[in-house]
C-alpha cells in the first residue's frame, strides 16, 4: 500500500471510527456526539464500555459485533454503528442486533418483572437508503414503536437512529450547530490538512489531536493501513459495480461486486454479507 498522503483518518474507516468512539481515553467525544445527535432529548453524562461481541444463547445462533457498545450513567444501552454499504435486509439486521442488549437484561437465576433499560440502536448510514418510510428532505431519522392508527408511542423502551451521512453536503461556513459539525467532520475529516475555524469547540481540539496520523505508532499506522484499504476496497468495488450494473439486472450487479471483492483479496463471509449472494454462487466465483 502507497504512503498515506492524508494528515488525519477517516472516521469512515473501522479503525478510524473505534478510535475516536470506541475507546475509554475518547469518551468524551462519543458523549459529546451523542448528546448533539439528541440534541436535548437524551443527555448522556458518562458512559461504560461493554463488550462489543455478542453471541446468541445456543450454539448454532448468530453472533452480533457491534462497533461501539455502551452505557449511560442511566444503565440505558448503546449500539453506535458506521455501516458503509448497503445491504439487502439492513433494517432486519438493525433490528435483530438491538435484540441483545433487550436479551442481556434478564437476570440469571433470579425473578426478574421484565422491567427494561432503554435501548437505542445508532445507524451512521455512508449511503442512501432510500427508504419509503424515510423523509427524503430530512437524514436524521427517529423510528420507534408506535400505534399506527394514533401515532402515538406504544413503547418507548426501544429507539433507532438512522443517519444518512452521505446526504450530508453542507459548507464549512454552512455549519451553525454542534450536531453539523459532527457531521462535517464524520464525513470530511481525511480531506482535511488543518483544523477549520468554524470548529472552534473544546472537543474538536481533541479530536484533531487523536486523529493525527503522524503521531500513532508503527503498530497504529500498520492497523489504520489495513483498516484504510478494506474501507477503500469495499468503496471502489460497489462504486464500479454500480456504474456498470446499472444496464444489468440486479442479480448481474451482485455478482460483479462479488467478484471484484474476491479479487481485492476479502473473504467469502464479508461478501456474502454485502452482496446477499449465497455462499455457493460466490464459491463458484473465485
Amino acid at each position: 500500500m502507497k504512503r498515506i498522503e492524508e494528515r488525519y483518518i477517516s472516521l469512515l474507516t473501522d479503525f478510524g471510527f473505534k478510535r475516536i468512539f470506541g475507546t475509554k481515553p475518547n469518551k468524551d467525544l462519543l458523549i459529546n456526539f451523542l448528546n448533539s445527535l439528541f440534541d436535548g432529548f437524551q443527555v448522556i453524562k458518562d458512559v461504560k464500555y461493554l463488550n462489543s461481541e455478542h453471541v446468541g444463547d445456543v450454539f448454532a445462533e448468530r453472533k452480533a459485533i457491534f462497533d461501539v457498545y455502551c452505557e449511560n450513567e442511566r444503565g440505558e444501552k448503546f449500539i453506535v454503528e458506521m455501516q458503509n454499504a448497503y445491504q439487502k435486509y439492513f433494517k432486519d439486521r438493525s433490528l435483530f442486533y438491538s435484540t441483545f442488549p433487550i436479551r442481556e437484561q434478564a437476570p440469571k437465576g433470579a425473578e426478574w418483572n421484565f422491567q427494561l433499560e432503554h435501548v437505542y440502536t445508532v445507524a451512521l448510514l455512508n449511503f442512501d437508503l432510500e427508504e419509503e418510510a424515510f423523509d427524503k428532505n430530512d437524514i436524521n431519522h427517529d423510528v420507534g414503536l408506535l400505534d399506527k392508527k394514533t401515532l402515538k408511542v406504544f413503547n418507548d423502551k426501544l429507539s433507532f437512529k438512522y443517519v444518512e451521512i452521505a446526504k450530508f453536503n453542507k459548507t464549512e461556513e454552512e455549519l451553525d450547530t454542534l450536531y453539523d459539525k459532527w457531521l462535517y467532520v464524520l464525513k470530511n475529516l481525511s480531506r482535511l490538512d488543518e483544523r477549520p475555524a468554524a470548529l472552534k469547540e473544546k472537543v474538536f481540539t481533541k479530536l484533531f489531536e487523536e486523529a493525527e496520523i503522524a503521531k500513532f505508532t508503527p503498530t497504529e499506522l500498520k492497523e489504520y493501513e489495513d483498516s484504510l484499504k478494506a474501507y477503500r476496497d469495499v468503496k471502489n468495488s460497489i462504486d464500479t459495480a454500480l456504474e456498470k450494473g446499472r444496464e444489468e439486472g440486479k442479480n448481474s450487479m451482485a455478482i460483479q461486486i462479488a467478484k471484484k471483492m474476491l479479487d481485492a483479496g476479502m473473504d467469502i463471509e464479508t461478501v456474502m454479507q454485502i452482496t446477499d449472494l449465497p455462499k455457493s454462487k460466490i464459491e463458484k466465483l473465485k
